[in-house]
């Protein structure tokens, strides 16, 4: 048997870098593993093209003449880099995207919660959209925070440490079942 594995696009997420500050390269190197679609902005495009890492599309709000023609370029159209990315990747096709960051609005990634699988890594958080009846399993005291709150949530396997922040009560599953829309929820890194 082979050792050798096929990716056909779009089978792994797409990743979306737009800051990395405060990103640990290990886990760069784990997200870039599968050679997933790379967008980038301008400025963070440079730092990885300086690592050796190729990028296949960067967002901008000025299109570059002298970039290398297997980069393909996207135009911002007033939009932020996040939403020309999203719209971007949801209009192609991708079902999933592994967003680093610098900078976190919840408002901008919760309308695209239902339409392309978020996993945001920032502040040494990853953050993620879960449907009404998740369940997972962590190990004991890890720490959970609700970043949008729903409407008859009800919750198993958390004990509240304080507003909207839980800790797992023991090595198992954790349940959360409410009503509505999906909500987006933090995990420590």
């Amino acid at each position: 048997m082979s050792s050798h594995h096929i990716v056909r696009e779009k089978q792994e997420p797409a990743l979306l870098v737009l800051g990395m500050d405060n990103f640990d390269d290990e886990l760069l190197g784990q997200l870039l593993e599968w050679s997933p679609t790379l967008i980038a902005t301008p400025v963070v495009a440079e730092k990885l093209i300086s690592n050796g890492i190729k990028i296949d599309l960067i967002i901008t709000d000025e299109m570059d003449e002298d970039l290398q023609s297997d980069v393909k370029q996207l135009s911002v159209n007033g939009q932020t880099a996040a939403l020309s990315a999203l719209n971007y990747l949801i209009n192609k096709g991708y079902p999933a995207v592994n967003i680093v960051t610098d900078e976190f609005n919840i408002n901008e990634y919760l309308p695209f919660t239902s339409k392309i699988n978020l996993v945001i890594f920032y502040d040494r958080q990853k953050i993620y959209a879960i449907t009404p009846g998740f369940s997972k399993w962590k190990p004991a005291h890890e720490i959970i925070t609700l970043l949008s709150v729903p409407e008859g949530l009800q919750i198993t396997g958390l004990e509240k440490i304080s507003q909207n922040t839980y800790k797992t009560a023991a090595d198992g599953f954790f349940t959360m079942q409410f009503e509505g829309q999906n909500i987006l929820i933090a995990e420590q890194l």
